[in-house]
């Protein structure tokens, strides 16, 4: 039970020292279906599959398998600075990668991304977004970076991972130049007018840690977007190693959290936990195609 549609796992392990092979086996252990290792970097899928590979070279045969079937794949470019600036360059670093990743391992390779517009100004931050750094030619290039990987997912017949922050009007404007609506809006964080703008255009909705933060004050609206989100379209992730669900905020976040995100949205969608899993895992079947 207990999918995961958006982690980082090479962070978990090389950036923040957690120990991979226990990740691993605690979502064998719980008969997780689905768990998808998200791309930032344009040349980063092989390393991220070595990582995944030698943490589960501590695992028993039978979990080393089982990791083979749960553990996904998605491959796409981060709209940081530098990869903007090189988009050329690093779009066919990425085609590179993935043609190379596909003809090894074809079948874990489920999606493009994560990809898209961040508008959330916080040098300060873990992104060090700053708004200095963006000038027009700059969001031009980030919106152009985007819309490249929108037409790669599209020509590869694979789903988008779309990361959109404070960026809604830019994000749908790209979204509409495309033919082709089959993804995901990951790590939510938008109200339900625009829910359902995206709802309309066809994409999924994934929620992560980010919604057991609501205050008191905003519960019942975080509730209420909750609640409108249709059972066809809901996904739940962890965007882990960030974002920790309470009771756990400011921790290191990782996909074994994320029961904790299912039990919240479920309990404001008047289901259980497992009956929202199974809901979950079939949309995960239809989305990538399983």
């Amino acid at each position: 039970m207990f999918s995961d549609t958006h982690f980082h796992f090479r962070h978990l392990v090389r950036d923040r020292a957690l120990d991979g092979a226990a990740i691993l086996s605690g979502l064998c252990a719980r008969e997780t279906f689905f768990a998808l290792d998200i791309g930032t970097e344009a040349d980063d899928l092989i390393e991220r599959l070595n990582f995944v590979e030698e943490a589960a070279s501590a695992l028993s045969d039978g979990e080393r398998e089982r990791v083979r079937s749960l553990v996904k794949f998605s491959a796409g470019i981060w709209p940081s600075v530098e990869e903007i600036s090189a988009r050329y360059e690093r779009m066919g670093i990425l085609e590179d990668k993935i043609a190379k990743f596909s003809a090894a391992d074809g079948k874990r390779l489920v999606a493009i991304g994560e990809c898209g517009l961040d508008h959330h100004w916080n040098p300060a931050g873990a992104d060090g977004r700053s708004a200095d750094d963006f000038d027009s030619e700059m969001l031009l290039g980030e919106e152009e970076l985007f819309e490249m990987q929108l037409q790669l997912a599209s020509r590869l017949d694979l789903p988008v991972i779309v990361h959109s922050r404070e960026a809604f009007d830019g994000t749908v404007s790209a979204l509409r130049n495309m033919d082709s609506h089959r993804g995901i809006i990951h790590c939510y964080s938008y109200g339900i007018d625009e829910a359902r703008v995206f709802l309309d255009l066809g994409y999924h909705i994934a929620f992560g840690g980010a919604v057991t933060y609501a205050k008191k004050s905003r519960i019942e609206e975080m509730a209420a977007l909750l609640r409108f989100v249709p059972d066809d379209r809901i996904l739940i992730e962890t965007d882990s190693p960030y974002l920790a669900p309470v009771p756990f905020r400011g921790q290191v976040n990782t996909p074994i959290l994320v029961e904790y995100v299912y039990n919240f949205v479920a309990s404001a969608r008047s289901v259980t936990p497992s009956a929202l899993s199974a809901t979950v895992d079939g949309n995960i079947s239809k989305l990538f195609r399983l």
